[in-house]
């Protein structure tokens, strides 16, 4: 354990709702209205050098923490061979400035209880503060990772706990009086919202306070972790010490958050936040210094996810100085950011299609769990009513607001990027494998089944109609939403070191929420019979590399072969069909093709909605060698794999089931309308989505 740094010994309480005031839509803050609490909050200016100095002092002290010996025993169950991990790597708890503002109580030991198959309780909680909600996973994972904001991690413990000095401070009123369904937390915004962000008053005024508790709380943040993990030669779980940087580039909201991973308990002397590194040029320098260069054990990746709501400066292959990467800028990115978060409950990443961008694509599987309602797709689109595509115009954004969609900032997009960045400067800054989480906000890692999902933000959607509502913006939760996804490990053992290495090489998958298996292999002298062979992970393995992987360079004559292995998830779907996604450089351009490699997309599965008694006609699995018919040996490429189900009910059509909602007679326009207007999907087809294997000649 970490026992220099105590545990906190009183619970956060929750937020006190103002007496009768009802619910209202999650709409949430205008740039204009961020701006005016953070006028309010005295931030009329940007903060001098010396107030930046000072707030970065908050987090000052030696660079790493050194835990006892990170040792265990030798995992009893081990396959040279590898085997699937499933998992959640993007969990928050009552230590986030949100969470606790929805009124979420469980905290990070709470967390790893739930992931390891324990109930935990909900909000609302009754007048004793019992939960008046519990939820349980049917199948424990085999690995989490507890990541709270950094941002605000201080002043959210202290602004909810009674007991503190800083409790009836004016920036913890603030905070608890504003209203979260709106995103309104008072003060905090100086410390997420803006271009130039920085400490709230309350840590400004006594830094030892916020120093300390910063200390008290990460303490709990790594010896939560450290409880959770299993030592023994069982390795029944695994737990990652992490955090989230909550970055905004620009200011107003623009996602560039990323989820830090440490691979074993020597860790950060603190998380680094956005107020002491507002560019994601400035978090890679302090996770160097304060991690990765201090010459210990200390080793951690970075996990950009909801690139979808980016606004087009997630991918970016630019430096903060507005300069062009060289070739070692871009080996350098992507070794620290070697994933991306691929699928979460706030939708997907993968690809955009029809929209008017060169990069965009011609994919009606893209049409996935879209966080975006309503995307302008042409000069016939009316502004006012759709999502626009970025351009130099519409770079701005409100708070986690609508702002505007741009094609690189999904995966399809980023990884067509990397390959013209590869010929310009030699290295491929987006060599992305994909993982899938669920960014719950309720301490619920893996809470993921459509058919039983109580919502991922506590009070705000604890009802049928707070889950429906029409979204005004990208609201925390929405209808639009989703139960989120899994991420998938191939490791040798459930491990720190096995599982680290893996993410680190990018043997990873991301799914959905479901839980397939599912194999890739790239080499060059497959043969026509690997799907039928016992051994094929064997032949995989020696004759190739596997998912997230680069092959060798080709000889003459030479072509990639590209083997998939699915099985179906026992308490999923049956599997319909596998596709392999192609995309490579030609001429200075990048192109896409999408290849139907086992299975039938056309199979005839149906769902009756009304009941959602699925007809299956799927199969339990799906192998498939597939050759590329148009392979040149000069051109770069990347090919991943996407393995899709039979359909089923999405949560949404289940909520409206329950509800028993009477189509003739409800209120166009309200929230429980969407279950009869059709503009939200009654059916999900839940998928996979494996880490590329690249060819860089």
């Amino acid at each position: 354990m970490y026992a220099s740094l105590p545990a906190l010994t009183n619970p956060p309480l929750p937020r006190p709702r103002a007496a009768g005031i009802v619910k209202p839509m999650r709409t949430l803050l205008s740039l204009a209205l961020v701006s005016a609490i953070a006028l309010a909050c005295g931030d009329d200016s940007a903060p001098t050098d010396a107030a930046v100095d000072a707030d970065a002092a908050v987090d000052a002290g030696p660079s790493v923490i050194t835990g006892l010996p990170d040792t265990r025993e030798a995992c009893s169950d081990r396959d040279p061979l590898r085997r699937p991990f499933f998992g959640d790597l993007h969990v928050h708890t009552a230590f986030s400035f949100d969470a606790a503002a929805y009124d979420v109580r469980n905290r990070p030991a709470d967390a790893y209880r739930f992931a390891r198959g324990e109930a935990v309780g909900l909000p609302p909680y009754d007048a004793d503060g019992n939960a008046t909600r519990t939820v349980q996973l049917r199948r424990p994972l085999d690995f989490a990772a507890v990541t709270d904001h950094s941002e605000l991690l201080e002043e959210t413990t202290i602004c909810t706990d009674p007991t503190s000095e800083g409790y009836d401070s004016s920036t913890c009123q603030s905070y608890r009086g504003g209203d979260a369904h709106v995103a309104d937390f008072g003060d905090f915004i100086q410390a997420i919202g803006l271009a130039s962000p920085r400490k709230t008053r309350l840590c400004r005024a006594d830094r030892a306070l916020c120093a300390r508790q910063l200390e008290t709380v990460w303490g709990e943040t790594m010896d939560a972790a450290e409880a959770a993990y299993d030592r023994s030669s069982a390795c029944t779980f695994t737990s990652f010490v992490g955090y989230e940087w909550t970055g905004s580039a620009g200011g107003g909201g623009r996602n560039i958050h990323r989820c830090i991973l440490f691979k074993n308990r020597t860790v950060s002397r603190t998380p680094t936040s956005y107020v002491s590194a507002n560019t994601a040029d400035a978090m890679w320098r302090a996770l160097e210094r304060d991690c990765l260069d201090t010459d210990t054990d200390c080793d951690l990746l970075a996990i950009p996810h909801n690139s979808n709501i980016s606004v087009g400066q997630m991918f970016v292959p630019i430096t903060e100085d507005d300069v062009p990467y060289t070739r070692a800028e871009a080996e350098r990115r992507a070794r620290l950011e070697p994933l991306m978060e691929i699928y979460q409950h706030k939708g997907a990443s993968e690809c955009i299609a029809g929209i008017p961008d060169p990069l965009a694509s011609e994919d009606e599987l893209c049409e996935f769990e879209e966080v975006h309602e309503n995307l302008c797709t042409g000069a016939a689109s009316d502004p006012s009513d759709c999502t626009p595509v970025c351009d130099a115009s519409s770079m701005g954004s409100s708070f986690l607001g609508p702002g505007c969609v741009a094609v690189n900032d999904f995966a399809r997009g980023a990884l067509r990027e990397g390959l013209s960045e590869y010929a310009r400067v030699g290295a491929d800054p987006f060599m992305l494998g994909f993982v899938g989480s669920t960014d719950t906000h309720n301490g619920t890692p893996g809470a993921v089944q459509e058919d039983a999902w109580q919502g991922h933000v506590g009070n705000t959607d604890d009802e049928a109609e707070e889950q429906l509502e029409p979204p005004g913006s990208i609201a925390v939760s929405q209808r639009t939403s989703s139960p989120g996804g899994l991420a998938v490990i191939w490791a040798e053992e459930n491990s720190r070191d096995s599982l680290f290495d893996a993410l680190r090489r990018r043997e990873t998958y991301a799914t959905s929420g479901n839980r397939p298996v599912v194999r890739v292999f790239g080499g060059y002298g497959y043969p026509d019979d690997i799907c039928s062979r016992t051994d094929l992970a064997e032949v995989g393995y020696a004759g190739g590399v596997p998912m997230g992987g680069q092959l060798a360079v080709a000889a003459v004559g030479m072509t990639p072969v590209i083997v998939v292995s699915a099985q179906r998830d026992s308490l999923g779907a049956p599997l319909q069909h596998v596709q392999v996604i192609k995309g490579w450089l030609e001429a200075g351009t990048t192109h896409e093709q999408i290849y139907e490699v086992a299975g039938d997309p056309a199979d005839g599965a149906t769902v009756d909605v009304d009941t959602c008694e699925p007809s299956f006609a799927g199969v339990d699995s799906l192998c498939g060698r597939w050759v590329d018919p148009d392979f040149d040996p000069s051109e770069p490429a990347f090919y991943y794999v996407r393995v899709l189900e039979d359909p089923t009910c999405r949560w949404s059509r289940r909520v409206c089931n329950t509800a028993r909602v009477d189509c003739a007679s409800v209120t166009p326009g309200s929230a429980l309308a969407s279950c009869c207007d059709g503009s939200i999907p009654d059916t999900i087809q839940e998928r996979a989505w494996t880490s590329p294997i690249f060819y860089l000649p």
